[in-house]
């Protein structure tokens, strides 16, 4: 049976993004990686998510920001292992300071580069984010990992994961990894969450 690994991409970032390629690139022969791009819409993403989840069955979700913070709720909900990078679990405070238009910052699949974030938006992140631990439970304490960047200026949210799981890493980068710390931190991680939760 092929191994799955499900990647989460950030909020401003796409299936296309530099972390999921090098991901792609490190599992390539070993194991299928699926990197779509996500729903702007939370709760659509979510439901995009749990569905992708339901039909192709991943070993292991690995994300990063906002898809760390949308993986952790499906992850426990689901009991999938996952590897939350740099999660930011407070996406309203993120998005309330950044109102207006923004553009992607990699290419998505339907050619739509320009979103808006409105007080509509993040009113949608408010009960989801509320909500967020409602599923955890003790089985899945050891199977979902948080990994930190030591440079990450963007969130801090290490005692807040660690109030819910047990498993916290570092690594020395900021907030988005490059394709280097992909490689030499994420992937091993990867590696070692899926063998051990088999």
């Amino acid at each position: 049976m092929t191994t799955k690994i499900f990647f989460l991409h950030g909020f401003f970032a796409s299936g296309c993004c530099m972390p999921a390629q090098a991901l792609k690139q490190a599992f390539a022969g070993k194991a299928e990686v699926l990197t779509p791009d996500l729903p702007l819409h939370p709760r659509e993403s979510l439901a995009f998510i749990t569905n992708l989840c339901e039909r192709e069955h991943p070993n292991v979700l690995v994300g990063n920001s906002n898809g760390s913070f949308l993986g952790q709720i499906v992850a426990s909900r689901l009991g999938i292992p996952a590897l939350l990078g740099n999660p930011h679990f407070e996406m309203t405070c993120f998005l309330s300071e950044r109102i207006g238009a923004h553009e992607y910052k990699s290419p998505r699949a339907d050619g739509q580069q320009h979103f808006v974030i409105n007080q509509p938006l993040i009113n949608e992140f408010v009960d989801i984010q509320a909500h967020q631990w409602d599923n955890c439970r003790p089985e899945m304490i050891d199977h979902i990992w948080g990994l930190f960047g030591e440079n990450d200026h963007l969130a801090h949210f290490e005692p807040l994961f660690l109030q819910h799981y047990t498993h916290a890493y570092h690594f020395p980068g900021a907030h988005t990894p490059t394709a280097e710390e992909v490689r030499e931190y994420y992937v091993p991680l990867v590696e070692k969450l899926y063998t051990t939760t088999l």
